[in-house]
């Protein structure tokens, strides 16, 4: 699976990271590895998963986590996390 997470401000990506996990875990395990890889590339805490991010990511296969997800202050809109490729 490869996942693509950017930061976002004022229409303009700041910062941006793909990860790439290999693993015969489950889906949502190779999400969580993911988005795991890229807040400690970006060095971000990991965000918090609310129901609009949960529902828009089984619909659409990515989210935006806004202000609202982190627990620490943000300098961006949002990072967006994305899936380009599952195995």
């Amino acid at each position: 699976m490869r996942l693509w997470g950017k930061e976002v401000k004022n229409n303009r990506i700041l910062r941006e990271f793909t990860a790439e996990v290999c693993s015969d875990d489950t889906r949502t395990h190779k999400i969580f590895q993911c988005i795991s890889e890229i807040c400690h590339e970006l060095d971000l805490a990991e965000p918090i998963w609310l129901e609009g991010n949960i529902a828009e990511f089984k619909r659409m296969a990515r989210t935006r986590f806004r202000r609202d997800s982190f627990m620490e202050d943000i300098d961006f809109d949002y990072l967006e996390i994305r899936v380009l490729e599952e195995n």
